[in-house]
């Protein structure tokens, strides 16, 4: 599809309706609605205004450096201190304590109420779409902070002076705000990166996932399979790459274009050796998580893993998600463990803050480099949400409702094939137990990257109740050691591990299930607003 809504971000000034400056609702080029919203027309300028910046496109690249699968090494980018467990309210802590995008939202829901629309259903789509961002705004909020003020559209400060409303509260506004949303949206979208029923769904699911609202989640999922309009992609690794932007798979993903609206943080990804920052790398733990290419966990009887050899014979989702050293990379073997090539320092392993301290790097994404003209200003489009989640949380809810079936089963095996991978062994996971062990693994290797990863290993508890990122994020994050064997031909072997060193030590306490509200917003409404416990 044409790729309107690129262009109409691209050239779109943002528009507000207020002048103060607390609750985030003093956008400075504000216009008077009596001017402004007359016309279809103006609506849909207002609605590109609510559609900038409204998907998480840093904390799709980033979060996963808040879990055990990830690493974030330059403290300033805000989320070193969230993986490592040392936030505090004063800190360099990713914020997403923000309101402006929901007034941004407010005063659109508010001003076309009074546009004569020629069509109505026009109408009922474009609210339906703001009623989505809206939505997705508290969501995150819900899920990171705790309960958050559900706010209206104010005209001064002080009126915008008002307590957090509860988890279930928010919860309850963030279903009741889809629910009225979906039978408003078009099946599909009249261009690529506009919401229509299948996002607004997907983020039904995804929510009432994480909430443990099982059957809410596998209704949504459901939904979307009903729509007829997603499939898994024949190609994993294609969903991550410029020529795989328009598959089937993709449910939603933020926009760019290289020219008039580019994305420059795919460059920050790459190693020094290729001229990025390594902001974002993955960890030797996800490494760890995936299979032998035989099905069986490193740690099982027969599995043929060898720790000198870590990424031989292993799911082949690993090669397709992880730049590992030995592999061909660039033309050449990319080596990221000797401190020289040649007598030469090794440009990946030189100390430089640019170098990836985990030794690894992501291949979402960034593999193959060549697909950019100019890394530091790609069309890259993060994808928001895609069919594999869909297929993965229907199996998850449906396993905690009634447990295993041939549905789940064939679910999973539909992901796995797709790789290569076999079948699941449904006499090992033949109980509820036994088989969310194995839904959480795959979720776990298929979305890696992806920015799920934190919020996973806290909504997950294990047998004790406990969530399992108090024992995944607890502990030192090492990093592997040792050498390249240029001789070696194989390149999943090339990499010869000797023994492991410390990235840094992290803590995970239950408090840290949310992060602390910005000292900033505190400052201003102390009396209402109160801080998370612990912070």
């Amino acid at each position: 599809m044409k790729r309107l809504l690129v262009y109409m971000l691209s050239g779109m000034a943002l528009f507000g309706t207020s002048c103060s400056d607390f609750l985030d609702t003093a956008p400075l080029n504000a216009l008077s609605p009596a001017t402004t919203w007359k016309t279809e027309g103006d609506a849909e300028k207002f609605l590109i205004g609510c559609y900038d910046g409204w998907a998480d496109e840093t904390g799709i690249l980033y979060w996963d450096c808040a879990s055990d699968f990830g690493f974030n090494f330059h403290a300033h980018e805000g989320w070193r201190e969230i993986g490592a467990g040392t936030m505090s309210s004063t800190g360099n802590v990713a914020n997403y304590y923000s309101f402006g995008m929901i007034r941004r939202c407010n005063d659109f829901l508010k001003n076309i109420e009074g546009v004569e629309f020629s069509d109505a259903a026009k109408k009922n789509d474009l609210i339906g779409q703001v009623k989505t961002i809206r939505a997705y705004q508290y969501f995150l909020m819900n899920w990171l902070y705790g309960g958050v003020a559900i706010i209206d559209s104010y005209e001064t400060a002080d009126e915008a002076k008002v307590p957090r409303n509860t988890v279930e509260e928010v919860k309850k506004f963030i279903y009741d705000e889809l629910d009225e949303a979906v039978p408003m949206l078009n099946d599909a979208p009249k261009a690529s990166g506009y919401i229509a029923k299948g996002t607004a769904l997907a983020l039904k699911m995804r929510a009432s996932l994480f909430y443990a609202d099982y059957q809410l989640a596998k209704d949504a999922a459901k939904a979307i399979m009903d729509l007829g309009q997603y499939e898994l992609d024949p190609s994993f690794e294609n969903l991550f790459m410029v020529a795989g932007q328009n598959s089937k798979e993709i449910i939603a993903a933020v926009q760019h274009d290289e020219n008039l609206y580019s994305n420059w943080m795919i460059a920050t990804m790459y190693n020094n050796g290729d001229g990025g920052w390594s902001s974002m790398v993955p960890t030797q733990n996800l490494i760890d998580t995936y299979e032998m290419s035989n099905g069986l966990t490193k740690e099982e009887a027969g599995s043929g893993y060898d720790a000198t050899h870590p990424f031989a014979n292993r799911d082949p989702r690993m090669a397709m998600t992880v730049l590992y050293p030995g592999m061909d990379w660039n033309g050449e073997v990319l080596n990221t463990l000797d401190k020289e090539i040649n007598g030469k320092s090794n440009p990946n392993n030189n100390g430089a803050n640019n170098c990836s301290k985990t030794r690894l790097t992501w291949a979402k994404y960034l593999a193959p480099m060549s697909q950019y003209n100019d890394v530091w200003s790609t069309n890259c489009q993060p994808i928001i949400f895609r069919y594999a989640e869909v297929l993965l949380s229907y199996a998850e809810a449906e396993n905690e409702l009634n447990g295993p079936s041939a549905e789940v089963y064939g679910m999973l095996n539909q992901i796995r094939n797709r790789v290569g991978m076999p079948d699941v062994d449904q006499n090992k996971y033949g109980s509820k137990e036994t088989l969310r062990e194995l839904i959480r693994r795959e979720r776990s290797v298929e979305l890696a990257g992806e920015g799920l990863r934190r919020q996973d290993i806290i909504r997950w508890t294990d047998a004790s109740g406990k969530m399992v990122a108090e024992t995944v994020l607890n502990g030192p994050l090492k990093a592997i050691t040792g050498t390249i064997d240029p001789n070696e031909t194989d390149p999943t072997k090339r990499a010869v591990v000797t023994g492991s060193e410390l990235v840094e030590e992290r803590v995970f306490k239950p408090y840290h299930r949310y992060l602390p509200i910005p000292q900033s917003a505190i400052d201003k409404n102390k009396e209402q607003l109160k801080q998370n416990e612990g912070y």
